[in-house]
């Protein structure tokens, strides 16, 4: 979403959004469907003359696989971000969880990551490394790193990450003037 002045001396929009998706996403959630049918057929279609605690073990471990493949992988489809006035808010999935609302005066500024990668942060989804910080990775590409006033960094993909930064940074000096 491109929401940035065209002039000069254009107005940021009162919110911004932002959104990045990632449709790889939607083959892993397909891998967590398929375990999850997997555990469903044995229930229904298997023989229970041969072990009732190996069998079980089995429909329980696809079941469980299955779900924790697929609601994982569905929360991190895609991501959206809003700047407002006051907040910066990020929604993961369709559901927006995970979800984090960061107020505007706990950051300290905003750059622009121009190559934000998931083997930089060990994957997808919501991310901790005690030396980089947090971040929410749906996707490579760009993406923005909040420097918190406590230290911490956030960092989000979202397409066209620099008007994010803009609008953050804008954001930050109308609030430091009043």
């Amino acid at each position: 979403m491109r929401d940035h002045p065209h002039g000069d001396d254009a107005p940021y929009p009162e919110v911004w959004h932002g959104r990045a998706s990632n449709r790889f996403q939607w083959l892993l959630a397909l891998g967590g469907a398929a375990f999850l049918a997997l555990g469903i057929e044995l229930a229904v279609d298997s023989a229970w003359t041969s072990g009732v605690a190996p069998l079980a073990m089995s429909v329980v471990g696809c079941i469980a696989a299955g779900l924790l493949v697929l609601f994982g992988t569905l929360a991190f489809v895609h991501v959206a971000m809003k700047v407002d006035r006051e907040c910066l808010e990020v929604r993961c999935g369709h559901i927006g969880l995970p979800r984090r609302r960061i107020p505007l005066n706990h950051v300290a500024g905003a750059e622009f990551a121009p190559l934000v990668t998931p083997r930089h942060w060990g994957g997808w989804g919501y991310r901790w490394r005690p030396e980089k910080g947090t971040a929410v990775v749906v996707r490579r590409g760009e993406g923005v790193v909040l420097q918190l006033w406590d230290g911490h960094t956030f960092t989000i993909t979202v397409d066209d990450a620099e008007a994010a930064v803009r609008v953050i940074r804008d954001r930050l000096r109308s609030g430091a003037t009043h």
